[in-house]
């Protein structure tokens, strides 16, 4: 089973408006997301087993963010429960289909997650990233979590899918995200994501510093680059790099998360979720997974939202 650990939220997106009735506000839609959220209901859909692991409201934005995780399969009886209101994430969608969000994170659910005391038996991965990481008090759960799992012999899963306007101090947020490195096996991330946490232009220097967090501890990192495609540096394989699928765009919301289940649900089939045999995949396997992944991103971002694709959509 494959645990995701992380925040569900509501995402308020833009909806259509007819050029006859304008309005002075923009009309929003309430859809279900949350990076982590995203993550467990593609793994549903995609056929693998899975678990969502997270603090949920009881309000009725709560009941639809279960409803959704159980119409994916997913499981939820690790998920906690409580009065305060559901995170509420307004998206900002630019002409290119790129979203930015604005957060109502105050007093929220998700934000007051515990330590679970143990994850079922059978777990064999762990997910986390996001804004779990960043709002405390559940950000230091989720870390435990992460740590604890990880010495357990799980494989761990890390998107840190940056959110700056959530974090108060970067050179602080730099310094938590390289002590986790040790303890995770795959860390994937947007090449946007990786120029803020390394603070530096999409150079050289970049380079230097995809190259340094993977000798502090994972076994593969994966870089995300929009439309432009994927690439991994491996301990096994070295660079490889797949070119993205093309598309028509209506949005990139919940395509970043996509990949992440995909690639988790990938390395499941083939039997690689461990340290020891991400590290030694050679390189036509990671163009295997790394497409595999592409073509899942593609079909989200080919529909409004975070709509991640079946099995049956991606199936040769």
């Amino acid at each position: 089973m494959i645990v995701v650990a992380g925040e569900a939220l509501i995402d308020l997106v833009p909806a259509p408006v007819a050029p006859e009735r304008p309005s002075p506000l923009p009309p929003l839609l309430p859809q279900r997301g949350g990076g982590p959220y995203n993550v467990a209901v593609a793994l549903g859909r995609l056929g693998s087993p899975t678990a969502f692991c997270s603090r949920v409201s009881t309000d009725a934005f709560g009941a639809a963010l279960l409803a959704g995780l159980r119409d994916a399969g997913v499981g939820t009886e690790l998920v906690q429960r409580g009065p305060e209101p559901t995170t509420l994430a307004v998206a900002d969608v630019g002409s290119d289909g790129s979203a930015g969000y604005g957060f109502y994170t105050e007093g929220t659910a998700d934000r007051l997650f515990a330590l679970p005391p143990a994850l079922p038996d059978g777990t064999t991965a762990l997910s986390v990233g996001t804004c779990s990481l960043v709002l405390e008090p559940g950000a230091s759960a989720y870390e435990a979590l992460l740590r604890r799992e990880y010495g357990n012999g799980v494989f761990t899963a890390l998107d840190p899918n940056i959110r700056a306007g959530l974090i108060a101090d970067p050179d602080a947020y730099r310094r938590r995200f390289l002590s986790w490195l040790p303890h995770v096996t795959l860390l994937k991330l947007s090449v946007e994501d990786a120029c803020w946490l390394a603070d530096c232009r999409p150079d050289g220097a970049l380079e230097d510093s995809l190259a340094a967090w993977l000798e502090r501890g994972p076994a593969a990192i994966v870089l995300t680059r929009g439309g432009d495609g994927l690439s991994v540096r491996g301990r096994g394989a070295g660079r490889v790099d797949v070119p993205g699928t093309p598309v028509e765009v209506v949005d990139t919301i919940g395509a970043g998360d996509t990949v992440n289940a995909a690639l988790l649900h990938r390395l499941r089939e083939l039997g690689a979720l461990s340290h020891a045999a991400v590290a030694g995949l050679g390189a036509d396997v990671w163009r295997d997974v790394l497409g595999f992944a592409a073509r899942a991103a593609a079909l989200t971002c080919s529909r409004a939202g975070a709509e991640p694709p079946y099995a049956s959509e991606l199936s040769d």
